[in-house]
C-alpha cells in the first residue's frame, strides 16, 4: 500500500507516473503549479488514452489566494438531430451522435494565459516525446485497454476506422509493457502548442474535424469549433463541520457531493468506526438522496429551473436527513419542484490545482480524426432523451457533466485539492474523500487507501473486497442489495495533495498506476 509523500516547493499527484514526471520537470524549469497541471493533462492524453484524449473536455478549480472555478465543457453540435433523438428510449453511447465540442484544448489555454511562468510551447515537450518516442504501456491502463476491444474492434462504420488502427493495430490492445507511440498525436500537439490552441478551433485540425465530419455522418462544423470558449464560473460550496468543500457549479455533479455533506452533518459520524455498518449506511443514504435531486434538476444552468442555491439550502437537506432510518430506501425521487476521466493535482507555495478531464465512457466516441491523433468524446451520451426534461438533449447545450474537480478551505486558506474520477462514482468518492479526512482525521494518502462503496440504483451498492465481511452481511441486513467486487476501476481513481503550513503533502491512488511526486 502507497504511503503519503510530502515536500515543500512543488508537489505532483496522478494516476500515470509518466504524467507525474511531465508535471515536475516544468517545476524543475522554473514553472509554477499551472505549468505543471497543463503538461500533466497533455502528457496524460498520450499515456492514458483510455481515459481522455485531445478531444476531451476539462474542468478546473485554481487557488492563487481566492479560489476560481473553469468550466471547459463543450456544447452539443448546432445541427445535431434532436427530434430522432428524442424518440429513443436513451442517448447511444457510441458514433457521431455522442460528439460534443471538445474543451480541453481551450481549458489548457486558458490556465496558461491567466496564470503560466513557461511558454506555452514548452508544456508539450514531455508528451511529444512519450507519443514520437513511445512508452511502455503500464498495468491497469493496458487492463482498460484490453477491455474496450469488445466494445471498439467490432464496430464496422467508416467512422471507427481511423480509431481501430490507432488504438488496437493488428486487431488488438497493446499488452502491459509493450511500447505504443502515436505520431500523429504528437504533430497535433506541435500544431496546438505552436498556434496557442487556434488550429484546433479555428485552423487546420478544426478543417480536419470538420471534414471527417462530413464525409461520415457527424454534425460538428466549423461554426461549432469557431464558436467554443472555456468560461470562467464561481465554484460553489457548503460547509462541513468547519470545513468549506468546493466544487464546479452545474453543468456538473459535483454538488451532490455537497448536497449528500449537507445531509451528513447532522449525524455524528465519530461515534461510529470507519469501518462500520452505521458509517457505510449513512453515506449510501445520504449519497442517494443527493443524486435524486442531481438525476432531476441538473442540466446546463441556462435550462435549469431549480437554482443550486436551491440544492444547496441547508433546510432542505435538514427535511431530506429525516428520510434516512436504519434501513435502506427502497426508492429515492426528488423533493423538489420538477424543473473515462483523469483527475490531476499540482501544487507550489502560491498555488494550487485541481484539474480534471475526460473522454466519458473509456475511450469516447469511437471516432478518430484521420491523421491526428485526436479521439473525440462522447459527452452528448449524458443528455437525457425525456422531452420536457432540464437535461433533454438540444443544439449549442452543454450535457450534464459527470467529471468533477474539489477543493477544500478553512477560514479562506487552502487546504488543498482532490478528486476521484470515474464517471458516477465521482461525487461518491469526493463524499468518502472528505468524511474520511475530516470525520476520521486520516492523511491524503490513507484517505485514498481505505476501502470503498459505490451505489448504482435502488437499493443495490458495489462493494470492495476489502470492506469487512461483517459490514457487508450487515448492509444486506439492512436491506442494502450487496455485490462485493475486486475490480479496482469500479470504484474511481484518485489524487491528493493538502497544504499544512509550508508542508505539501501528496497522495495517489492504489488502484491506478499513478504516483505522487513531493519535493
Amino acid at each position: 500500500m502507497r504511503q503519503v509523500v510530502m515536500g515543500t516547493r512543488g508537489a505532483v499527484a496522478t494516476s500515470q507516473p509518466l504524467a507525474t514526471f511531465a508535471g515536475i520537470q516544468m517545476l524543475l524549469a522554473g514553472g509554477n503549479a499551472i505549468d505543471a497541471a497543463i503538461a500533466t493533462a497533455i502528457a496524460l492524453t498520450v499515456v492514458e488514452p483510455t481515459s481522455n484524449g485531445i478531444g476531451s473536455d476539462a474542468f478546473a478549480l485554481v487557488w492563487d489566494g481566492k479560489l476560481h472555478g473553469l468550466n471547459a465543457s463543450g456544447r452539443s453540435p448546432r445541427h445535431i438531430p434532436v427530434e430522432t433523438l428524442l424518440n429513443a428510449p436513451r442517448m447511444p453511447d457510441l458514433g457521431w451522435k455522442t460528439v460534443t465540442v471538445p474543451g480541453a484544448v481551450s481549458a489548457w489555454r486558458s490556465l496558461s494565459e491567466r496564470w503560466g511562468k513557461l511558454p506555452f510551447e514548452k508544456l508539450f515537450e514531455p508528451a511529444i516525446e512519450y507519443a514520437e518516442a513511445g512508452f511502455p504501456v503500464s498495468p491497469e491502463t493496458a487492463r482498460a485497454w484490453q477491455r474496450a476491444e469488445q466494445i471498439f474492434t467490432p464496430l464496422s462504420g467508416a467512422e471507427y476506422q481511423p480509431f481501430q488502427a490507432v488504438f488496437f493495430p493488428n486487431g488488438r490492445a497493446p499488452r502491459a509493457g509493450e511500447i505504443w507511440s502515436s505520431p500523429n498525436h504528437a504533430k497535433t500537439l506541435r500544431s496546438i502548442a505552436q498556434s496557442q490552441g487556434e488550429s484546433f478551433y479555428r485552423g487546420e485540425l478544426a478543417d480536419a474535424i470538420t471534414q471527417f465530419a462530413e464525409q461520415t455522418g457527424g454534425w460538428i462544423d466549423r461554426t461549432d469549433l469557431a464558436t467554443h470558449q472555456a468560461d470562467w464560473v464561481t465554484p460553489i460550496s457548503t460547509n462541513y463541520r468547519g470545513v468549506d468543500v468546493w466544487e464546479i457549479p452545474p453543468n456538473t455533479h459535483g454538488i451532490a457531493t455537497l448536497m449528500a455533506l449537507n445531509i451528513l452533518e447532522g449525524f455524528d459520524l465519530t461515534q461510529f468506526p470507519r469501518d462500520s455498518v452505521e458509517s457505510f449506511h449513512l453515506q449510501i443514504e445520504a449519497m442517494k438522496l443527493a443524486f435524486a435531486d442531481v438525476d432531476r434538476h441538473v442540466s446546463d444552468p441556462a435550462s435549469m429551473i431549480v437554482s443550486a442555491a436551491d440544492l444547496l439550502d441547508k433546510t432542505y437537506a435538514a427535511q431530506r436527513r429525516q428520510l434516512i432510518c436504519d434501513t435502506a430506501l427502497p426508492e429515492t425521487s426528488s423533493g423538489l419542484p420538477k424543473g473515462g476521466t483523469v483527475y490531476l493535482a499540482a501544487a507550489d507555495q502560491n498555488c494550487m490545482v485541481s484539474f480534471i478531464q475526460s473522454n466519458y465512457a473509456g475511450f469516447g466516441s469511437g471516432i478518430l480524426i484521420p491523421g491526428t491523433g485526436i479521439a473525440l468524446q462522447n459527452r452528448a451520451s449524458g443528455f437525457s432523451t425525456q422531452a420536457g426534461h432540464p437535461n433533454q438533449v438540444a443544439p449549442s447545450k452543454r450535457s450534464y457533466h459527470t467529471i468533477i474537480p474539489g477543493f477544500l478551505s478553512v477560514n479562506d486558506q487552502p487546504i488543498g485539492a482532490l478528486g476521484v474520477m470515474g464517471g458516477f462514482m465521482q461525487p461518491q468518492g469526493h463524499l468518502q474523500m472528505v468524511v474520511n479526512l475530516i470525520d476520521y482525521g486520516m492523511n491524503p494518502q490513507t484517505a485514498l487507501n481505505a476501502p470503498r462503496w459505490r451505489w448504482f440504483a435502488k437499493n443495490q451498492v458495489l462493494l470492495e473486497q476489502t470492506v469487512r465481511s461483517d459490514i457487508a452481511i450487515a448492509l444486506t441486513d439492512r436491506n442494502h442489495q450487496i455485490q462485493l467486487t475486486a475490480e479496482p476501476s469500479a470504484f474511481g481513481r484518485g489524487q491528493m495533495i493538502l497544504k499544512s503550513g509550508k508542508v505539501l503533502i501528496a497522495g495517489s491512488e492504489p488502484r491506478a498506476d499513478g504516483c505522487a511526486i513531493a519535493f
